[in-house]
């Protein structure tokens, strides 16, 4: 009876474990949604790039003394390969944000959010390109649904708007920056940094501060809307404390916890907080054109999420 109690305490215990660490990773997205509806409140008021550079920087600052036990080892990656992390932060970091906030002057939250759910299939598509690694069939058939998913949206739902190449270039701005995001991911996968995980992100943040400064000092001189006003202040404190330091941190904790696979699954979860956040602060409406896309998103994940199992299952057979 002892043993029994034992075990049943033991899986008790890991039960709780695993859900406040799914607690942990949806909290993170949770924060992260908010990103997006901050940006888009103000993107008449405050220029994207300096939402950009303050956002990198002050999570930097907050984060660098939770990282100090590591200084030794990252100012010796920092030595040896400064290049490649100043492209890989700044691209993943700094350029993908900047791009996605240069879209939200154009384009709705629920959109953005959206099209933002592209980044695992982007993210697969590269890695077979750049790093070689398996895609099946059922892969490349649901890359295409969602594929033409974002075509549904980026012509919302109008074939002559295709016809006429009639698209909202904050649309495109967006997808632009899910792909440096995607870009990213892979070549961080590639670099194979020997680095505490956290410790990493940071050096990666002081990255992206370095790579938004130019963009930030252009605007400086050329964007009206460079002083910043109460709403300004008030989305840049959200985007850079919750939104920025604190969601990066829970989101580094969720992959120790859950490991990258599951912890990256959770990123979908931001379009549905995105959808109800714009809808309940900024008045967005859910258009026929946008679940019409969606669905078709939805189906090429489902395949690529469900049927990769039984691929790797008949690889490992024959």
């Amino acid at each position: 009876m002892a043993v029994h109690r034992d075990t049943v305490g033991t899986e008790q215990a890991a039960g709780n474990s695993l859900a406040a660490a799914y607690s942990v990773g949806v909290l993170c997205w949770l924060l992260s949604a908010g990103v997006y509806i901050a940006a888009k409140w103000v993107s008449s008021e405050m220029p994207p790039w300096a939402l950009c550079f303050w956002r990198v920087l002050i999570a930097f600052a907050i984060l660098m003394p939770i990282v100090r036990r590591h200084f030794g080892d990252m100012v010796a990656l920092v030595r040896a390969r400064a290049l490649e992390l100043l492209a890989i932060g700044g691209v993943g970091l700094a350029i993908c944000q900047g791009m996605i906030f240069v879209g939200l002057e154009h384009a709705d939250a629920t959109t953005a959010g959206i099209i933002i759910a592209l980044i695992p299939i982007i993210t697969m598509i590269l890695a077979r390109l750049m790093l070689a690694e398996p895609m099946g069939r059922w892969q490349v058939i649901g890359s295409i649904l969602a594929f033409l998913g974002i075509v549904v949206i980026i012509i919302k739902g109008s074939p002559a708007a295709l016809m006429r190449l009639d698209f909202n270039p904050g649309e495109l701005w967006i997808v632009a920056g899910a792909f440096c995001f995607s870009l990213y991911t892979v070549l961080l996968r590639r670099a194979k940094f020997d680095l505490n995980r956290l410790a990493l992100l940071v050096l990666l943040l002081g990255a992206a501060v370095l790579t938004a400064l130019p963009f930030y000092l252009s605007e400086l001189f050329s964007d009206e809307r460079s002083t910043l006003n109460g709403n300004g202040l008030i989305a840049l404190a959200y985007v850079a404390i919750p939104g920025g330091a604190v969601m990066y941190y829970l989101f580094n904790r969720s992959i120790e916890a859950l490991g990258a696979a599951r912890a990256g699954v959770l990123l979908y979860i931001q379009t549905i907080f995105i959808a109800v956040l714009a809808y309940l602060i900024l008045g967005e409406q859910l258009q026929r054109y946008h679940l019409e896309g969606a669905a078709l998103i939805i189906a090429g994940l489902l395949l690529i999420i469900l049927l990769k199992p039984k691929i790797k299952a008949e690889a490992a057979t024959a």
